[in-house]
């Protein structure tokens, strides 16, 4: 007679066999290995071309233009979209297994199009000019469509579809009031172009400073919900069977992905499908178990932000392209075809 295991032996994808982890902990490290050389390009490469040799007196010396062009602009803006990219690949990987949406990511459920409504509503009529004062806007807005998108999508009757929907038609009409705001304040014109693509021009150390305490909370907050929500990826019966507490891991994930998304949008501006792209890229060779998932997107995530900025700064010279805009053009495409693969899938 067949018994079933208890619950409890059951609470987590079954382990790997010692080579696919080996495999996945190199993977990991040649990861990390592949950031370190995007950020190092990111330092090197920009819209105003330097020599080897240049770089390195800016980097090390930091006097003269060269430093000013290396240190304070290229590394600055460098260190942001390290931790930029590391938020939204994390915020795209929670929100997919909280949804159990594959197609989640902040972008396309509203969350960024409400942070950035928010900030842009904070600088034009509340008169808030610092980070510091229009990143708790950027909270609001992010938590107030997050949970807007949960209730139109049937809350717990939630399904994918419903979610792709109401984020969509959310993030219309957002980014439908960013423009009519634009058409009816010139001034604000210049302010909100940054937000409306999403940028890392602007990176500075006072904004790093500024939005690290939070994206640091998110991050570890993040991270330390893998094994909850490998529970909560095997859906509702399952996750109480094996004893999860819903409610809690749900509320805890919904406020990570609010602070990474929220501390993101207000140092960069909207940046979408890096929180997409990112975990389906990792999920084909790490599986479903997001103990594995959330470190790799936390190491690939910037390796996309950063190589479509250094790509936006030299397609486009002596000018550049915002980073938004790159990840939109890779993006596009990429979503439609992981719409096809899973209908392929489903006949």
């Amino acid at each position: 007679m067949l018994v079933d295991s208890p619950p409890e032996q059951r609470a987590e994808p079954a382990p790997a066999p010692p080579t696919h982890r080996a495999a996945r902990a190199v993977g990991l490290l040649l990861a990390a290995v592949l950031l370190v050389l995007i950020a190092l390009a990111s330092v090197a490469v920009g819209a105003k071309a330097l020599s080897p040799d240049q770089v390195w007196h800016g980097l090390f010396h930091g006097t003269g233009t060269y430093g000013d062009v290396v240190v304070d602009e290229r590394l600055a803006r460098t260190v942001l979209g390290l931790l930029a990219g590391a938020a939204l690949g994390l915020a795209g990987a929670v929100l997919q297994a909280l949804t159990r949406n594959p197609l989640a990511d902040p972008g396309l459920l509203g969350i960024n199009a409400g942070a950035s409504a928010a900030v842009v509503t904070a600088i034009t009529y509340c008169g808030v000019t610092s980070l510091t004062g229009y990143v708790w806007f950027a909270f609001l807005g992010a938590a107030a469509v997050g949970a807007l998108v949960w209730f139109l999508g049937g809350s717990r009757g939630a399904t994918p579809v419903r979610l792709a929907l109401a984020g969509t038609a959310i993030s219309a009409a957002l980014y439908g009031y960013l423009q009519a705001v634009m058409i009816l304040d010139d001034a604000a014109l210049a302010k909100m172009r940054f937000w409306t693509v999403g940028s890392l021009a602007s990176a500075g150390y006072s904004t790093i400073v500024q939005v690290l305490p939070f994206l640091a909370a998110g991050m570890v907050l993040a991270l330390a919900l893998a094994r909850p929500l490998n529970a909560v990826a095997m859906g509702d019966d399952t996750a109480r069977a094996l004893g999860a507490h819903l409610g809690c891991t749900r509320a805890l994930a919904m406020l990570a992905a609010t602070v990474l998304c929220g501390a993101a949008t207000a140092a960069c501006g909207p940046i979408v499908f890096v929180g997409l792209m990112v975990p389906h890229v990792v999920r084909s060779f790490t599986g479903p178990d997001l103990r594995w998932i959330l470190p790799y997107a936390t190491v690939l995530s910037p390796v996309l932000l950063l190589g479509a900025d250094v790509v936006g700064r030299v397609v486009a010279r002596p000018s550049e392209l915002q980073v938004g805009i790159v990840t939109a053009v890779i993006g596009g495409p990429v979503f439609i075809l992981l719409v096809r693969r899973r209908r392929t899938a489903q006949l």
